[in-house]
């Protein structure tokens, strides 16, 4: 067989291209993908592989490609699920052995019948932090994925998403879809040093979707590639074709906090969030620093009367929170749940209402322009001291998803971006948002700022060129 290497590094959009040329066939790369994956079972990435499946579905890939008929610009591209969806014949986990009685699922999660549709081809269910409540993505029941970016010392994936950026990363599959409550699928983004969209809420559907936090629990793409992200989330909304415009950066405004969310950054994290702005700047972009008293009015609310997530994860998990089997669940995530126990009516709705508040009026300053600030304050930590050390688990746990949270409470939606490495060679990351709805316009500056910033060398690596007829069978 002709070197398969090119599918462990292709954007999804290659891989399609490259079917679409006949120069791989869908069965080809998902045989490559699942081989890959069998030989690193023991970084904790997967926890259930749908082999079977997964070969099904790219044989009927490779039919419709065979006769010039293609279900979408993604048939046949593989594609990995945090084990908080349904995917038929599976156990859906949530990362957890406190439910032992969970069975396999009989029907398959909305947005997993909207991707199979595309032709997209299910690898499996990746790993979580237990119930998705932990950006660090530490899990003592599957094993804590590996980082693929230290090869020596076990780093955190991030989390919730833990398993679907590392996936991305380490080459296991082009693209994942996690969800974001606080931050879940940005903070693996910005620690794996991949692209990591949160939609608005409420754009996907979250049927089949195991529960956090109704009021804020989104779904989203991870990938290599915003293009990738914005062809998927436009399949997840049910989309037919896709209609997202590329955005002029001279067009581009971008307004950069100066309270709280440039505090306490790593050296290296604030040069490059640095070198970006300037990178942007030259391409057209204006960039304005001002101070947000809503992101300070933000801090204070939870400070003062806890998390909307907090509250609705104990009403959530209550049944199981008071029961015996609490002692089967991480203590870390025990922890952040019974946060909930003792707020009261008036902290929840003091939150709900201040929240409407606030959204308007960080959308009044925006006036139309992107909110910008580093994703993660830090680059990804080591394992080892935060599972001996609660306490510190708790603080890097805060300060991992300090800024990510501001967009789930001010209803944005968001994307990170890769922004460059630490002198260490881990990744940093760009996040910007908009408030709600607004996922089109923001993906289709998304597609020139990284642009711009890969052609500057401040963003990923290059994915590689797609080959030709013959060059990959």
């Amino acid at each position: 067989m002709d070197d398969l290497s090119f599918v462990a590094n292709a954007s999804a959009m290659q891989l399609a291209c490259a079917y679409r040329s006949g120069a791989l066939r869908p069965t080809d790369a998902v045989r490559f993908l699942l081989d890959r994956i069998e030989a690193t079972r023991g970084d904790n990435i997967f926890i259930t592989v749908t082999a079977e499946r997964a070969l099904a579905e790219a044989r009927l890939a490779d039919a419709r490609h065979a006769a010039g008929a293609p279900a979408s610009l993604l048939d046949g591209v593989p594609v990995g699920w945090k084990d908080l969806f349904d995917v038929a014949g599976t156990v859906t986990t949530a990362g957890s052995i406190a439910r032992p009685d969970a069975g396999p699922a009989a029907t398959d999660a909305d947005c997993v019948r909207r991707l199979s549709a595309a032709g997209m081809v299910t690898l499996g269910k990746l790993n979580t932090s237990e119930f998705a409540y932990s950006g660090l993505g530490l899990n003592p029941h599957f094993g804590t994925p590996r980082n693929p970016h230290d090869a020596k010392v076990l780093r955190s994936p991030g989390g919730s998403s833990s398993g679907s950026g590392a996936a991305v990363a380490a080459g296991l599959v082009p693209c994942a879809i996690g969800t974001d409550t606080g931050g879940s699928i940005r903070v693996p983004a910005a620690f794996n040093g991949v692209v990591g969209f949160k939609t608005s809420f409420g754009r996907i559907g979250t049927e089949g979707m195991f529960a956090l936090s109704r009021s804020l629990d989104t779904i989203g793409p991870l990938a290599r590639t915003v293009e990738d992200c914005a062809l998927m989330f436009q399949y997840l909304t049910g989309a037919a074709l896709p209609s997202i415009q590329r955005m002029a950066l001279r067009d581009l405004v971008l307004l950069c906090p100066t309270n709280v969310v440039l505090d306490d950054l790593e050296p290296d994290v604030l040069r490059n969030f640095e070198l970006s702005l300037e990178i942007l700047a030259r391409e057209g972009a204006t960039i304005r620093r001002e101070h947000v008293p809503a992101i300070d009015e933000a801090v204070d609310l939870v400070d003062r009367h806890g998390t909307i997530v907090a509250a609705e994860a104990y009403h959530e998990y209550h049944d199981l929170i008071e029961s015996e089997a609490a002692a089967l669940i991480d203590r870390r995530v025990v922890h952040r749940i019974d946060g909930g126990r003792d707020m009261s009516a008036h902290d929840l709705l003091a939150l709900q209402r201040g929240r409407m508040t606030l959204r308007g009026e960080m959308t009044d300053q925006l006036a139309g322009a992107l909110l910008v600030m580093p994703t993660t304050p830090n680059t990804a930590p080591e394992v080892a001291p935060l599972d001996g050390d609660d306490e510190l688990f708790h603080r890097i746990n805060r300060r991992s998803l300090r800024n990510v949270n501001l967009g789930n409470f001010l209803d944005h939606c968001a994307l990170a971006l890769p922004s460059g490495q630490s002198t260490a060679g881990l990744p940093t990351s760009i996040m910007f948002s908009t408030p709600a709805s607004e996922d089109e316009r923001l993906l289709g500056f998304g597609l020139e700022v990284e642009r711009a910033l890969r052609v500057a060398g401040q963003g990923s690596g290059a994915v590689p060129h797609c080959p030709r007829r013959g060059q990959v069978r």
